[in-house]
């Protein structure tokens, strides 16, 4: 199984809580954070895209990176590890974003891939005078499907002159091409998010889901077979799981039920606010699971908390549904937790033992 960090590209990384660790993103804190990951053999580091927060006590996620200059960074200072920009549609042209992976693509020597998103919270957009209407909701994979086949034909071609109802495309060039295969990451889990992943995607992230409940997000898993049935390509899933551990399930429990006390219910409630705007795609989307007040404290992802040998046996028991590739881990103290993981998980888990890292050599 497959294994990489979500990067903490926004302020307090994945915690909506007072009592969680406060800090401020920067290029140092994510390099350390990638080469802490590659060091320990973990296959990909990812970046989201935010350009709003959701205020409150904590501010959170109102001080964020620009996720393809981070990559770009990263991708000099790393040599192993895959790395993965993503793509705010609505503000970035294809042909752009075509040019600039072809660039990260460049430095780091075919290490790079693409995350796709829509859009989802309208004052991220209309800050800037961007926000197409709220019919943009009932229209976004539509528009992020001719946004994603005019990438695969400048990638793939070198040209594209897609007519769509979006994009119209003029003797469109982009030189030189990428080096290696481009893999693009999808997040949708409405039907018609699957469906656009099904066409067009690699990969497809959906939520876990639940506290120690690993293997509730195989719905989703099993929604997006069913979809590539009809298209005959291979996407598969990777699931994103928030990792709380320590050296025993008491001791993780203790900080997880800490984190949840401090919530931020100023920025919950803003949380709540945007993910009920979008009236057009339906009870599954992310954005729903995301604004739901049962644990928004950690935007309702899958929880693993416990042990390092709980928290080990909870991630081999993702890899055992049919169509998962992986996971993309968060963690409470990113350094902290992904050296923890790599030392203290890793060595056991069933799913990792071709992994080559020191801690291996070390036990050989």
């Amino acid at each position: 199984m497959k294994v990489g960090v979500f990067l903490p590209i926004g302020n307090n990384g994945w915690l909506i809580s007072e009592n969680a660790p406060q800090y401020q993103p920067s290029f140092e804190l994510n390099k350390e954070i990638t080469l802490t990951a590659e060091r320990y053999g973990l296959d990909f580091a990812l970046s989201m895209i935010k350009l709003r927060g959701f205020g409150g006590k904590t501010e959170f996620w109102e001080h964020n990176l620009e996720s393809f200059t981070l990559m770009a960074g990263l991708a000099a200072v790393t040599s192993k590890i895959e790395l993965f920009a993503t793509s705010a549609s609505l503000v970035m042209p294809p042909a752009i974003v075509a040019r600039m992976a072809s660039t990260i693509d460049s430095i780091s020597n075919g290490r790079f891939g693409l995350n796709l998103v829509t859009g989802w919270q309208r004052p991220e957009y209309a800050q800037m005078g961007l926000w197409p209407g709220d019919e943009f909701f009932a229209t976004r994979y539509h528009y992020l499907s001719e946004y994603a086949q005019v990438l695969r034909d400048l990638w793939d071609t070198g040209t594209s002159d897609l007519k769509g109802d979006f994009f119209s495309m003029e003797d469109c060039r982009v030189s030189p091409r990428p080096q290696a295969d481009m893999k693009i990451i999808c997040a949708g889990s409405s039907d018609a998010g699957m469906a656009f992943s099904a066409r067009y995607a690699d990969y497809n992230f959906c939520l876990g889901k639940g506290v120690n409940t690993p293997q509730a997000f195989a719905p989703s898993a099993h929604k997006l077979q069913a979809a590539t049935k009809k298209t005959g390509r291979r996407v598969t899933t990777f699931v994103l799981m928030m990792v709380i551990a320590d050296e025993t399930d008491q001791l993780a429990r203790t900080k997880w039920e800490h984190y949840k006390a401090g919530a931020d219910q100023q920025a919950l409630e803003w949380l709540g606010v945007q993910g009920a705007a979008d009236k057009s795609s339906g009870s599954d989307t992310n954005v729903r699971q995301l604004a739901d007040p049962t644990s928004a404290v950690n935007l309702n992802m899958g929880t693993l908390v416990g042990s390092y040998e709980s928290v080990a046996r909870m991630l081999d028991e993702v890899a055992e549904i049919e169509g998962t590739e992986g996971v993309l881990l968060t963690f409470d103290r990113f350094v902290e937790g992904v050296t923890l993981f790599g030392e203290r998980i890793q060595p056991l888990m069933r799913s990792r033992l071709e992994v080559e890292t020191p801690v291996a050599s070390q036990h050989a």
